[in-house]
């Protein structure tokens, strides 16, 4: 044991100085959004926060990639993470002086989400550095653990927070976390040269381009990206229609009930990499993961109108996630060259999380537009009745009952291409 965590030393470090800042960034975020909801009144404004945050990560990835493989990684982090902090310390003095406006939380959102931007693929290649091969899954297991506790735990904190002592004392504790998060990297650790016959001395568009080139001609990595795509465009369709089906049947507490278990499953699943063995094949893990969560969740939720079965299904959908993430971190680290990691994982970001904003709108729209007039206008038929229930939130189950065919016709045709690509250690 004593061995192991001098081995994994300065991934211990990092992982939970950066988690601890991550913590206090989310936070922020939380705190702002509540604020400006008390300012403006509108979920838009609200949700516009997100878009800004989220707009430069899908557009602008492929080039920040291509500039973090070009410069030192430590530095790199070292300067996002600062910048980061510019704008939070920005914030403060614009509501300290009584001039902050939704139009500035824009603004400043999407510069933090551009320097999220380049320190997200720059972190990832520094875990590839300082974590030994053997120790790739259980890592990312416990990658996946951070993420679930700070997605559970912000908004708890963020509120508690807030309403003691307003946004002066959230941005005081993001700052601290920054603090010691800076501190740690600056100080205490210390990344490994990258060696490799990649010198990264190009322009930006042209080492973007190798990243698209790198995935052309490994086809493992591009496929299994690809379903994932197709597997965050149905997850964010669904993220549009839970609250559709959950609150017109059962309340706005009974919907951050059954969210709060789909987090409560990810962080019990983010054990599941540290315990299990490795597995003889990670891409079949990959796919039968998304097959069991996409397949039972969505039909558990369009058949049943009991909430106790709706936070059942949400821990159904979700706690192999992390499993499953865990595995795609592996193979992506085995395969990809460090020299190449910050292009290509960037790439990763671009083709795997596009597809999110287009999920959202998607979910929304055949809600609004389709399934619920569908439904009202056959609200005498009893065997969608039967199936799907009556009045507000049926539309949104027949969704689901969409969402579930469509995610489930995808893993089974994607299963059956992914078998050529059949990947073992």
């Amino acid at each position: 044991m004593k061995n192991r965590i001098n081995k994994l030393r300065d991934f211990y470090i990092l992982w939970s100085t950066q988690s601890l800042s991550q913590l206090g960034s989310a936070i922020t975020s939380f705190a702002l959004t509540l604020w400006l909801y008390e300012k403006t009144g509108s979920a838009l404004s609200t949700a516009t926060l997100t878009i800004c945050t989220y707009a430069p990560y899908v557009i602008m990835s492929i080039f920040a990639g291509a500039l973090t493989d070009k410069f030192d990684k430590k530095k790199t982090m070292l300067v996002c993470d600062l910048m980061a902090a510019m704008t939070t310390v920005l914030v403060f003095v614009l509501y300290k002086t009584d001039l902050l406006t939704m139009w500035h939380l824009y603004a400043i959102n999407m510069v933090s989400g551009l320097m999220n931007t380049v320190q997200q693929p720059a972190s990832e290649v520094a875990y590839t550095l300082i974590i030994p091969k053997d120790e790739y899954q259980k890592t990312s297991g416990l990658q996946q653990l951070s993420r679930s506790l700070i997605s559970i735990g912000n908004p708890l904190i963020a509120a508690a927070l807030y309403g003691l002592a307003g946004l002066d004392l959230v941005i005081a504790v993001d700052l601290l976390t920054f603090t010691i998060a800076f501190a740690a990297l600056l100080f205490f650790i210390k990344l490994p040269e990258i060696s490799g016959n990649g010198k990264n001395d190009g322009n930006v568009l042209a080492l973007a381009k190798e990243g698209l080139s790198f995935l052309k001609h490994n086809p493992l990595i591009l496929c299994v990206i690809l379903f994932m795509s197709g597997v965050n465009l149905t997850a964010s369709a669904f993220d549009a229609v839970l609250p559709a089906l959950v609150i017109p049947r059962a309340g706005n507490n009974a919907l951050g009930i059954v969210t709060a278990c789909s987090g409560i499953a990810m962080v019990i699943g983010s054990f599941l990499p540290t315990v299990l063995p490795k597995p003889k094949d990670r891409v079949r893990v990959i796919y039968l993961t998304m097959l069991f969560s996409l397949g039972i969740e969505n039909f558990v939720l369009a058949f049943t109108r009991n909430p106790i079965i709706w936070c059942v299904a949400q821990f159904i959908g979700w706690v192999f996630v992390p499993l499953m993430a865990a595995n795609q971190n592996v193979i992506m680290r085995n395969n990809i060259p460090v020299e190449l990691q910050g292009r290509v994982y960037a790439c990763r970001n671009t083709l795997q999380f596009f597809t999110i904003p287009i999920g959202l709108f998607l979910g929304g729209f055949f809600v609004d537009s389709i399934c619920e007039p569908f439904m009202a206008f056959n609200g005498s038929n009893p065997f969608l009745t039967t199936l799907f229930g009556a009045g507000k939130g049926s539309g949104a189950a027949l969704m689901m009952f969409i969402l579930g065919v469509f995610g489930a016709s995808l893993c089974l045709i994607s299963g059956q291409f992914m078998k050529r690509y059949k990947y073992i250690e």
